[in-house]
């Protein structure tokens, strides 16, 4: 191993594009980010691609100001799971890009639902229509006569986000990862694209890229490419994952056992299994670990955003420090965001509450932040009488973690030692894949994932804590939430 040489990642997220450049023991030396634009209608979500390579190029030019660009030796670029597009065979595309949240492919998540045979989708995962597969059979419903001509002949083509980047780099089509194809309906037990389900749907193979494991080297950057970003031509570009993989990637969870919780805008958790967890209800899905084994996890309605909802304006640092004298709050609130809950079990009709009586604003601050936590304890539940192993290294990543008074109360709840990665976002987590190429990414990661601190649970704290969370999960079974078995479990203990 050079040990001169740098990797460059990738995070091509909604509101904005980062570059992260880092060595290989994982100090950053070179960020850059640039901003995106969306345009929201209803149901619908889009980008206008051109928008990620002007950003791409933007970003680059800002990391390499301090990151030399001729010790880059590869890159690697994540985006939002299921965002795509169709383009020609050069990349220009023919669509706008279809992003991860965009929902107008509800009549055709049930046709490719009932499309499948007894093997597709596997147990455990649940169609949804932001999901790229029912995304492109409503393109192909709804576009025109030569867009579904083109599609048939194999001369327009499904991209994924980080594909057309690579695509524009490279200057030639490029196979898509094993993770990211996974919501365009990639079978990960046989390694194959469903073509039954295609015929079945009349989507033709031909529009669907290769499908490579992540890590792999997909193509190295053109002329032009070179010219766009400021890297010297023939940089390897590898094949990526989604961001939630990437983020848990950058945060070090890769052996059996360890989790990663990530807390922004949604809560979302992501952990390690040798053998693929099946969730009847379909509330957990997994990806498939480069390494080998599973990468399975779940995504909640609950999120830091309620907080920006309900104290718009707050101080934060302020209100943190009085909701620690309302331990535990003297109400209940469970946070959702919108109606609707994906994990730990998923209700489309689910909706916020509140119970009890709060002294003041403090007291209800406090209450949505051990609200969270409480659905995040639930989780782990549900994950161990999935029979995965919730006893490993558990880290805490996403913008809640500015908050150390959360992090500690989240230790607190959960009963369990946290680590704070020193730098946990995707696009590092991209950088770590870039430098592990085709060997282990755990290995890449033990090198050059950083921890920035460790909180453990505050004596007497869960005990604290114990009544109210039972409360908690009482009142979400008294909705027909979750089932009676699972309130009785989750109360019983988190650790087995």
């Amino acid at each position: 191993m050079d040990n001169h040489q740098l990797w460059a990642g990738v995070d091509v997220g909604t509101q904005s594009l980062r570059v992260v450049v880092a060595d290989d023991a994982g100090t950053v030396v070179g960020q850059g980010s640039h901003a995106l634009a969306s345009q929201r209608a209803g149901d619908r979500h889009e980008q206008d691609p051109a928008g990620w390579w002007h950003a791409l190029g933007a970003a680059f030019r800002q990391a390499l100001r301090t990151a030399p660009a001729d010790r880059v030796a590869a890159l690697a670029i994540c985006g939002t799971s299921g965002t795509f597009l169709l383009a020609g065979a050069d990349g220009t595309p023919r669509t706008p890009a279809l992003m991860y949240d965009d929902a107008r492919a509800a009549a055709e998540a049930e046709d490719v639902a009932a499309a499948g045979d007894d093997q597709w989708p596997p147990p455990g995962y649940t169609v949804q229509p932001s999901w790229a597969l029912p995304k492109l059979l409503w393109l192909l419903r709804h576009g025109d006569a030569d867009l579904r001509a083109d599609l048939a002949a194999g001369t327009v083509g499904l991209l994924h986000c980080g594909d057309y980047l690579a695509t524009r780099l490279t200057g030639a089509r490029v196979a898509t990862d094993w993770s990211t194809a996974l919501k365009t309906g990639y079978d990960l037990d046989r390694g194959a694209w469903p073509v039954g389900v295609l015929d079945t749907l009349g989507i033709p193979l031909a529009a669907l890229p290769p499908v490579v494991r992540p890590g792999s080297t997909i193509g190295t950057v053109g002329r032009a490419g070179a010219e766009h970003t400021g890297l010297p031509p023939g940089v390897p570009v590898l094949a990526g994952m989604t961001d939630g993989c990437a983020a848990q990637i950058a945060a070090g969870a890769l052996a059996p056992g360890s989790w990663n919780s990530v807390l922004g805008t949604t809560l979302v958790l992501k952990g390690v299994t040798r053998t693929r967890l099946a969730d009847p209800a379909g509330a957990v899905y997994s990806h498939r670990h480069p390494d080998g084994g599973w990468l399975p996890g779940g995504a909640s309605n609950v999120g830091a955003a309620v907080l920006a909802e309900r104290f718009p304006g707050a101080d934060r640092a302020g209100m943190d420090r009085a909701a620690a004298g309302h331990e535990p709050s003297g109400g209940l609130i469970y946070p959702l965001r919108t109606r609707g809950e994906r994990f730990p079990f998923v209700r489309p009709s689910a909706e916020g509450f509140e119970i009890g009586t709060f002294a003041d604003d403090a007291d209800r601050y406090a209450a949505v932040l051990q609200g969270v936590a409480y659905v995040e304890r639930l989780c782990y539940a549900h994950l161990r009488r999935l029979g995965a192993r919730v006893t490993g290294p558990l880290s805490l990543t996403g913008g809640a973690t500015r908050s150390r008074y959360w992090s500690q109360l989240r230790a607190d709840i959960l009963g369990r030692e946290v680590t704070l990665p020193a730098t946990a976002e995707p696009a590092f987590g991209m950088a770590v894949l870039a430098a592990a190429g085709d060997g282990p990414v755990t290995a890449a990661a033990r090198r050059m994932v950083r921890v920035a601190g460790v909180l453990a649970p505050r004596p007497g704290a869960r005990d604290r804590f114990a009544e109210p969370f039972g409360r908690f999960v009482d009142a979400l079974a008294d909705r027909g939430y979750i089932d009676d078995e699972l309130a009785r479990y989750a109360k019983e203990g988190e650790h087995g």
